[in-house]
């Protein structure tokens, strides 16, 4: 069985504040140059239709692409985490897990045969850190050929 972890709430909110900000900072931009310059007005309208579209835009890939990390049966596969270490790998190819604190944070850190090593912050995840890690474990006991006793 297939699961998916999404972003959690706090970090799909400083994600898209950013964004916001971004956009805040191309009106200002904008407006001062409008002013200076002597432009026609109707120019904020592109910083403003740019800022919809990249808002849209924004919340389309939290909604659609805004899972941090899958397990699948033979694997998993880790996005949207800076140093994360290997993103992709096979259940068999998993040497070992466990957890540990990371900057102050904790993480899941899977440990790879081939001595690379994957990193999961459990931070970024929306929902209970005790049930991502029970269905890691789970995952990774099925993918590896493993019976519960």
């Amino acid at each position: 069985m297939p699961s998916e972890y999404r972003v959690a709430p706090a970090v799909a909110a400083r994600l898209m504040g950013g964004l916001l900000i971004a956009i805040s900072v191309l009106v200002f931009v904008t407006t001062g140059l409008v002013a200076f310059l002597d432009l026609h007005t109707a120019l904020l309208l592109i910083p403003a239709v740019l800022g919809i579209c990249a808002s849209a835009a924004g919340a389309l890939v939290l909604a659609r692409r805004g899972w941090v990390v899958r397990f699948t049966d033979d694997g998993y596969r880790v996005q949207w985490v800076r140093g994360v270490g290997v993103a992709t790998a096979r259940w068999k190819d998993v040497e070992d897990a466990g957890t540990t604190t990371s900057a102050g944070s904790p993480v899941v850190v899977l440990r790879l045969r081939s001595g690379g090593s994957t990193t999961i912050p459990v931070e970024m995840l929306a929902g209970d850190r005790e049930e991502f890690v029970r269905d890691l474990l789970g995952h990774l006991r099925r993918g590896q050929g493993l019976r519960q006793l």
